[in-house]
């Protein structure tokens, strides 16, 4: 006799290989690969559409019967470990970047990763803006030694491809027909959520290598040194007073 859970991880390897074979002890009877056909075509189907919600601009750039074949193949090798929907299709960039089909399309991973990043951004937590009344507590304190912390809705990212252009002039209610050189240069972004909005802009390379080296725990002065080594004019003070009011920066530890 089969435990339940064992019935359940036969029942769902099936539908992902779509093989009734394989639980020929669950299935009795005839016509066996129409009846689980009817769980396949819903499974793949409903997990398809959570990849095309995350991805439109990936759906857009190959048409929608490309992009049906490499979900299928995504789906078939890189099944859904959480049960939260929310979560599948964080490795789509990395299988399509080793997609055969796509090898030609070298700048489709990194628009992807583009694409998680929006989704990872909206559904982060939130975060109250830092209260300017606390900076009152700094006064006399060496600033240098602080670390600061970044909005938990913040994401940087770093692309050999122009992935923003991409990216915006392929939204799905976009009406634009340019034609972007995706050997035109690389991108250096930050993604943040202003309320139920996501805003993503492109950073110079001072900023972007002191928002960096904040989000991985660096000092201010270590930052600061980084950022100057990529840009001598990064002005620090202008800097902090944007970053807080536009609460990317929302709190900070001595």
């Amino acid at each position: 006799m089969h435990s339940l859970h064992e019935c359940q991880v036969a029942f769902a390897a099936a539908i992902l290989d779509q093989d009734a074979s394989e639980i020929d002890w669950i299935l009795c009877g005839d016509n066996r690969q129409d009846r689980l056909a009817v769980y396949i075509g819903n499974t793949y189907h409903n997990l398809r559409e959570a990849l095309r919600a995350v991805y439109p601009v990936i759906d857009r750039l190959v048409g929608e019967q490309f992009f049906d074949y490499a979900a299928n193949r995504y789906i078939r090798d890189h099944p859904s470990q959480s049960g939260d929907i929310q979560c599948f299709g964080d490795s789509f960039p990395a299988f399509l970047e080793s997609f055969p089909p796509a090898v030609s399309l070298s700048y489709l991973a990194d628009t992807a990763t583009l694409e998680w990043l929006v989704h990872e951004v909206f559904h982060a937590a939130d975060h109250a803006p830092l209260p300017l009344s606390e900076l009152s507590s700094l006064a006399g304190a060496d600033c240098s030694t602080l670390r600061l912390r970044l909005h938990p809705a913040c994401r940087l990212f770093a692309s050999a491809f122009p992935v923003l252009r991409i990216w915006e002039v392929n939204q799905p209610e976009s009406l634009s027909n340019e034609s972007v050189d995706a050997q035109a240069g690389g991108d250096q972004v930050l993604i943040h959520r202003v309320g139920f909005a996501i805003d993503i802009q492109a950073l110079p390379d001072g900023e972007f290598t002191m928002l960096t080296a904040l989000r991985e725990g660096q000092t201010v002065d270590g930052a600061y040194d980084l950022a100057l080594g990529r840009d001598p004019a990064f002005a620090l003070g202008e800097f902090i007073e944007r970053r807080i009011l536009d609460s990317t920066i929302v709190g900070f530890d001595h």
